[in-house]
Parts: C-alpha cells; structure tokens; sequence
C-alpha cells in the first residue's frame, strides 16, 4: 500500500510538470502551478513547465474521469490528472513507439515541443558562462583602455599647463587632436596610427621651430617646407621612433582585444539562440522527443535516457555547433596570445602614460640642437625674413625653471578609478580563456553529464533505450556534420550546413586574423599603407640622404625647391626677397614667432637660450 502510493506520488510530480505552465507542486481543483519543478518536486528530472493548465471544473471529479477511461496498469496512474486526455492503446503517435501509449496525439505535440525548450534552454544554460565572460570582460577592457587615454591626456595637459602656462593652452589643440584621433583608431574608426603621429610631429615641428628662431618671420609654406623634412632632420631625435612603435602596438594590441571580446560575445550569443534554425529541425525535435518524453507515454517516466543515447541525439542536434570548434579554438588562443603581449612588451598603460613625457623629451632635444637644426634648414628651405624688432625677453622668462617630468615604476602602475590595472585584468581573463577551448565539440558532452538529462554513463542497463527499459546498443557518432551521415536517432542532410553557422565561422577567421596580426604588432587595416611610412622620427630618413643638403659628399646649394621630388609634385618657383631666399610671399599672410598663435620663447625654459642661440643672429 506505502509503495504504491509512493509510485502515486511520483507519477503525479511527474505528470504535473507537463500539464501545467508554472511549478510549485501545489495543487488545487485538479490545477497545479509551479515555479521550478527541478528545485521544489524533483532535481534530476528533465522536465520544464508547458502551455497546459487542468481545468478547474468542479463538476469533473476524479472518479467521473476514472470511468470514461479504460487503461492499462501503466497508465492508469496518469489518468488521476486530465479528464481531457483520452489514453488509448491503439492511439497513433508520429514520435513515440506506437504499440501502446499513454498519451494522445495532441499530447505528443505538446511534449515535442516541451522538449525543444529544454534543449534550447540547456543550451543557453551552458553557454551562459561563455556570454558572462564575454560581455563582462569586453567591458571591464574597454573601460579601462579609455579611462588610462583619458588620464594619459589630463597629465599631459596639467604637466605642459605647469611649464609652459599660456603658451601650451594656446596651442593645446595640437596635443588634443593627438588624443582624439588615438581614440577614434581606439574605437574602430579609419584611422592610421603611423600617420596620426607623422601629422602629430609635423604639426609640433613647425611651432617648436618659431620658437627656437624668434628673430625670423615664417609663411606657411616655408614652415611647410620645413614640416616636409622631418624625417632628413630628426630634430627630435630618436623619440618620434621609439613613441611611435610603443604607440602603435600597444593601441593594435587593445583594439584588436577589445574587439575580439565584443565579437567573441556576439557569436556565443548567436550560436546559443538559435531557435528557428536547423538546429531544431523537425528530425532533431524527433530525437529529442524520444529520448526524453516517450518514456512519459509508455507508461515508465521514472525512466532517464540513457548516456549513449543523450549524446547520439545531442551530436545530430549540434552537428553544425561543433563545427565551430576549430575556429573557435583558434579564436581562443588568440585571445590568449594578445593578451599575454599587453601585460607585456604591448603593455598599453606604460604606452598612454609615457606620451606626454616622450614629447617633452623630443622638445628638450630640438631646443639642445636648435643651432644645427636651424641651419639645415636655411639651406633647404632658404633664409627666412626678419622679423620686426621685438624687446628682450625677461629675466624670468630666459631663466631655467624645468621641472623632472614623473615616470611610473613597475610598483606604481596607475590605476584607473576602479582601482584595477592591465596585469590583473590580463590574468582574469586568461583564467577564463582556458576553460573555453573545445567548448562547442564538448557540448553534447556537457548536457549529457547532466544528470537531470540522461541516466550516469554506469546505468545503462537500467535507462530509457527510445523504445523500453535497457542498454543502448547502437554507437555513438563522431563529432561535426559530416560525422552524422549514419547518425541512428538524428537525420542529418550532410549537404546542407547551416548557413548562420559558416557565417560565424567566417567571422570567427577574421576575428582571428586580426588578432594575430596585432600579436605581431601590425594592423591589418593599414598594412599595405604603413610599409614604408615614416613615424617623423627619421626611421626612414637614408631614403631620401641626396634631397637634404649636407648629407651627400658633393651636395650643391640649392637651386630648384627642396621638397621631395617622390613624394611631392613640383611646385612654381617661388619669389625672391632681396636677399635670395626662396620665401614665399603667400599673398601676404606671414608667421613669425612675434605673431603667430603657437610656442612663444617661454617654451625654452629647459635650456638658457640667449647664450646658445640668439648670437647667431646679431
């Protein structure tokens, strides 16, 4: 008597999660709703709630139903639930075993569908780890990245404010469009680093340049002239080259990681949402049926699938998902790779914090080598016009007052308002990269070792086989669509791959490709236009030795323009001053560091500039 209603009891839990939308095996009038049938009535069962509610209709009573139906031993249990389903032996299923039932046709259906939820839902279940990561680790990076460009720019504009006061506000646009453009290539915008920073010393050579030759006015074609030959002059030494390669792998490195996040998030989101796809085709939703509800209608619902049947029906659902594997895994990796570069020689906080202390460094040295700088260009570009006559600069404005620029050691690594930094960032996300490989191939895996899903791998004369109780005979299928060709529970068509899948393969690729490039420090949307361009530091200057005078044994004076004939085209020759300098008027509009909008003399304070420079011009 106690055993029967134990088996009662069971069957009841068991019949009222599918006939009812909600759980919490409560039951009222012949209506049962609950919440999660899984956590309140019975863990390991696979069971999710459906759209059938039971009447409540108190002139149907239990033993009103009883008597309308006529069932077997198996079934009689069931008939304690639903007056409206009709449980006959000869009713004809389209999924389930059809010599004898105890549910109806319109049952079936409800469980077919039941079951294509499930595998949804277990599949998103699954995912959900990968979807987390994804999201909260492309947002936790790119965050930060912006946050350090922002601080890197509220130092370089407190530090130049400090030293150089209104001379560096009123030039402050050039340091600001440096900071916008890092950005704008930071957040997938068309933009080459190489020729932002080239543009960047150009633009800072031709103020810096007034400065040091107060006593000249310059049109904006000789300052042109001078801008053009930055790379045969280096006046700031060696700094444009080692900013410019720092710069630029540390920004490759993080966009490249940034964007790999987010796409890394979008394919996990795709790849697990899939509802009307060949995922749940109607050969899929059969196999799922049969492995998971049939046992329902046979009358044995305490029965679980067994482990080999779970991963027979799992691998044709996902054939197309595991696919994804190789792809993904490389993806993975990486990730992995870049990663590891910029807690390393990539690193992009030690990139963004030493922009500003590079630039004061390049300025120091053009100011240090004014005298030589200054002469290379009269000859190149001509000797200049006088400026009109001005008053000496102030004591306090030629005296020395630099001030050491601060630089982080490995200790003090700047943090960003979250109080976080790159090389624990870094080491969060490698831990969660690891677990990450192999994981769509191990999918089938993963939902089958579940034991709310299928019956442990070491009960398997004891489990649902799709027909009755015993061993699963058949074996199991390889991974991949291909693999599924003889698949015993899902019809695969092998010729016809899902379309939305090879399309995130291919993205995956890209994706890929790009990230490996930025392991390399190469940007793949510039490659073919930074070969060969040059930083304004003079990485590349031996190429045009003979256009520069001074730097050929036998380098005549000039006597045609000194742009470079390569790369510019050939300019009307310019008129004369009295003197034979090859200035252009340029309709009249001149600079001069009296009265152009730029660095003014108070930028020298490193250096005593009236003893170094100015006899050169009395």
């Amino acid at each position: 008597m106690l055993r029967q209603k134990r088996t009662r009891e069971e069957l009841r839990r068991r019949l009222s999660s599918v006939l009812t939308g909600t759980y919490s095996c409560k039951r009222s009038n012949y209506s049962i709703e609950t919440k999660s049938l899984r956590a309140a009535c019975h863990p390991h069962l696979p069971l999710a709630a459906v759209s059938i509610l039971l009447p409540k209709d108190k002139s149907k009573t239990q033993p009103e139903m009883t008597e309308r139906l006529t069932l077997n031993n198996s079934c009689r249990e069931m008939a304690f639930f639903s007056h409206s389903l009709i449980f006959n032996k000869s009713e004809h299923l389209r999924l389930c075993p059809q010599d004898y039932t105890c549910c109806s046709s319109q049952m079936e259906e409800t469980l077919s569908l039941q079951s294509e939820r499930d595998f949804l839902k277990a599949i998103e279940d699954n995912s959900q780890f990968l979807l987390t990561t994804f999201t909260q680790r492309h947002r936790r990076f790119d965050e930060f990245f912006r946050e350090l460009t922002d601080l890197s720019e509220k130092s370089m504009n407190q530090m130049f404010t400090k030293t150089y006061g209104l001379l560096f506000t009123q030039n402050a646009h050039v340091f600001q469009e440096l900071f916008v453009e890092l950005r704008r290539y930071y957040s997938g915008g068309s933009v080459s680093l190489a020729e932002v920073l080239s543009d960047f010393w150009s633009r800072l050579v031709e103020r810096v340049f007034s400065l040091i030759n107060p006593q000249y006015q310059f049109s904006e074609d000789y300052l042109e002239c001078v801008s053009k030959h930055v790379e045969q002059l280096q006046p700031f030494g060696d700094v444009p080259r080692k900013l410019r390669a720092q710069v630029l792998r540390a920004f490759i490195a993080a966009r490249a990681l940034s964007q790999g996040l987010a796409t890394g998030r979008d394919i996990v989101n795709k790849a697990s949402k899939v509802s009307d796809s060949y995922l749940t085709s109607p050969h899929c939703v059969r196999g799922l049926m049969r492995q998971w509800y049939c046992s329902l209608c046979r009358g044995v619902p305490s029965l679980r699938p067994c482990h080999l049947l779970c991963l027979n029906v799992m691998k044709g659902c996902l054939a197309n998902q595991a696919d994804l594997d190789t792809e993904w895994n490389n993806f993975i990796d990486a990730l992995y790779l870049v990663s590891e570069k910029l807690e390393g020689p990539f690193n992009f906080e030690l990139a963004v914090d030493s922009i500003s202390v590079k630039v004061s460094e390049a300025i120091m040295h053009m100011q240090e080598n004014s005298v030589s700088i200054s002469s290379r260009v009269f000859q190149g570009c001509g000797n200049p016009r006088p400026a009109p006559a001005r008053s000496k600069r102030s004591p306090k404005e030629s005296g020395d007052s630099r001030r050491p620029f601060r630089t982080y050691t490995a200790e003090e690594k700047p943090t960003t308002a979250a109080g976080t930094n790159l090389d624990r960032l870094v080491t969060e996300l490698k831990e969660r990269l690891r677990p990450m490989r192999g994981f769509w191939v191990s999918l089938p895996h993963t939902i089958c070792n579940d034991e709310r899903m299928a019956a442990d791998v070491t009960n398997e004369n004891r489990c649902w086989n799709g027909q009755t109780r015993g061993r699963y005979l058949p074996d199991v299928t390889g991974d991949g669509l291909l693999s599924q060709i003889n698949n015993p529970e899902v019809e695969v068509d092998i010729t016809r791959p899902d379309v939305r899948i090879r399309q995130l393969i291919m993205e995956l690729r890209v994706v890929t490709n790009k990230l490996r490039h930025a392991f390399n420090g190469q940007d793949v949307d510039f490659m073919d236009s930074e070969e060969g361009s040059g930083s304004g530091g003079g990485d590349h200057g031996e190429r045009y030795s003979d256009d520069w005078p001074g730097y050929g044994p036998y380098s005549p004076p000039y006597s045609k323009s000194p742009l470079n004939p390569v790369s510019s085209p050939a300019k009307p020759p310019r008129g004369r001053d009295r003197n034979g300098s090859k200035w252009n008027k340029n309709n009249g509009r001149v600079r001069s560091a009296a009265n152009l909008n730029t660095f003014t003399p108070v930028l020298l304070l490193f250096l005593p500039f009236e003893t170094t420079v100015a006899p050169m011009w009395r």
